[in-house]
């Protein structure tokens, strides 16, 4: 388990799965993560066998927040990968699914817990991240976190009948610091 002030960071079960699904088919989730079409159970258990096979490092971490009666609610998860071991990079992907939960700075404190593992545990000198140019809160966020935006593919995602761009975003643990 990785510890923050009001989450942890704990492995993916099986029994994360239904909870997954949930949040991959609710529309306003799953456009910030570029799916566009329902998720069954079954192709979630399938993507969940091909994560275990993948190195302990690259398994993506459920991202839980404490309750006040000790218990701990899933609202979303995290990871990093693949791994470039040579060049000591990995992308970051997260989704907050429980949007009660959405603007009160949980995903920053993940994402915080997770740059923390990468720069101090991991030792990578590199995460980077995609987002979609029409998501301005994610960026927002992204950049009082320190990232850094490094490029633009353009017009590489269509949905609602339109192309978007994607920004690249990447923080170096030179750059990274530490935040409370």
């Amino acid at each position: 388990m990785i510890y923050g002030k009001r989450l942890r960071l704990r492995a993916t079960e099986r029994s994360d799965l239904e909870n997954f699904v949930r949040w991959l088919n609710d529309p306003e989730v799953s456009r910030g993560i570029n799916l566009y079409r329902p998720m069954s159970l079954a192709e979630e258990e399938n993507w969940f066998e091909k994560t275990l096979q993948a190195p302990g490092d690259e398994r993506p971490m459920v991202i839980e927040i404490a309750q006040g009666d000790g218990s701990w609610l899933p609202i979303g998860n995290l990871g990093v990968g693949p791994i470039n071991w040579r060049d000591r990079s990995a992308e970051l992907g997260i989704m907050i699914g429980e949007k009660s939960y959405w603007d009160q700075g949980f995903g920053r404190e993940a994402i915080l817990l997770l740059l923390s593992h990468c720069f101090q545990v991991l030792n990578l000198n590199r995460v980077y991240l995609r987002v979609k140019e029409d998501n301005p809160r994610a960026i927002r966020a992204y950049e009082k976190i320190g990232f850094v935006h490094e490029g633009r593919m353009r017009q590489a995602d269509y949905h609602d009948g339109r192309y978007f761009d994607i920004l690249l975003m990447s923080v170096l643990h030179s750059e990274w610091k530490p935040q409370e």
